[in-house]
């Protein structure tokens, strides 16, 4: 038994040093130290030994096939390839003529899209973009805005609250007062953002998107507001997209109205989706209450102004065809890459 592997091993170191080329080299491999090969079975027979031989024979078939290993890799650095014969193979079967694969581009969320429509709109027309905190203090979010505690209004705004006066802001409106603090008019600006409230269903989401606009100055009128939103609707939907203005009431803003477009489903003839009314509530507006201006230090004698507000999952599905706000946040590619 000793002999043999003794043999094994000089008839492998020979054919391993007159190899040439790595497939030969691969082939050599195989032959002694593959899964079938020559090495292989003679440490299988090693049971044919006797029981005293077996522990010498086994030390001595290791070591050999370590050195026979060796003298594999020495070959193989030496033929310059790096790596395995198959792989050697396979890296020198590559085509270099052939053009490289294209890394494909991400594109912008849907909504990230739509706000940023909504940002360029008004940019075109003057205004300035404001962020502000997502965290925000009771008095920006409420009470700087004509909402005092137990205001009714509160209702509509239930939200998550961090401590007594912390909380995740319902609407980005509390940019008006952090602005206005800060600056004296004229002010025309935009507020884009996260806001949070706790609704959820298919048109509501606990955090969503909204843009706030506001403008501050002397002799501002209801007729500048109207022009404001219908240039905005215009150009974000169409030109020829019907308006209409409906009395409401907001707490910061005096007269107030909600804004309706005609449907962009039917064209204004009624349908499922607008109840019948041939109408689509798009935003909130309306002039800014002269109790805002007091908490600011704003003289209301002097200066007037506007604001209004709007959903962008709104307008996204609106403009979209989306029926179901939740298809924004699912993460689903088929869905996403659509827009």
């Amino acid at each position: 038994m000793e002999q043999e592997l003794l043999r094994l091993k000089s008839e492998a170191l020979e054919s391993i040093d007159a190899v040439q080329a790595s497939d030969a080299l691969e082939a050599c491999r195989v032959k002694y130290l593959g899964r079938k090969g020559l090495f292989t079975a003679a440490m299988r027979s090693l049971s044919q030994a006797a029981e005293a031989d077996r522990p010498r024979f086994g030390k001595l078939a290791n070591e050999i096939k370590q050195q026979v290993e060796a003298a594999f890799s020495e070959k193989l650095a030496s033929l310059g390839t790096g790596a395995g014969g198959v792989q050697t193979k396979r890296h020198h079967s590559q085509d270099l003529t052939l053009p490289g694969r294209a890394i494909p581009f991400g594109k912008a969320h849907p909504v990230t899209q739509v706000m940023t429509d909504i940002c360029t709109v008004f940019e075109r027309l003057g205004f300035t973009v404001a962020e502000g905190p997502d965290i925000e203090l009771d008095f920006y979010n409420f009470e700087g805005l004509n909402i005092p505690p137990h205001h009714p209004a509160r209702d509509m705004h239930d939200t998550f609250y961090i401590s007594s006066n912390v909380l995740l802001r319902t609407h980005t409106s509390p940019m008006q007062v952090r602005t206005m603090e800060r600056q004296a008019p004229p002010l025309r600006m935009i507020a884009p953002g996260k806001v949070y409230r706790c609704d959820s269903d298919i048109t509501h989401t606990p955090m969503f998107h909204q843009v706030e606009g506001f403008l501050v100055d002397r002799n501002v009128s209801f007729a500048d507001l109207k022009g404001i939103l219908s240039i905005f609707i215009s150009q974000v939907f169409s030109p020829k997209t019907a308006i209409r203005f409906r009395p409401s009431f907001f707490p910061f803003t005096e007269p107030s109205a909600e804004v309706d477009i005609a449907c962009v489903i039917c064209g204004g003839t009624g349908c499922r989706v607008c109840k019948q009314t041939g109408w689509l509530e798009i935003l909130g507006a309306g002039l800014i209450d002269p109790e805002v201006f007091a908490k600011v230090g704003y003289d209301p004698d002097i200066y007037s102004g506007f604001a209004f507000g709007l959903g962008v999952e709104r307008i996204a599905m609106l403009k979209y065809g989306i029926t179901d706000i939740r298809l924004f946040y699912e993460n689903d590619i088929r869905f996403l890459r659509q827009f």
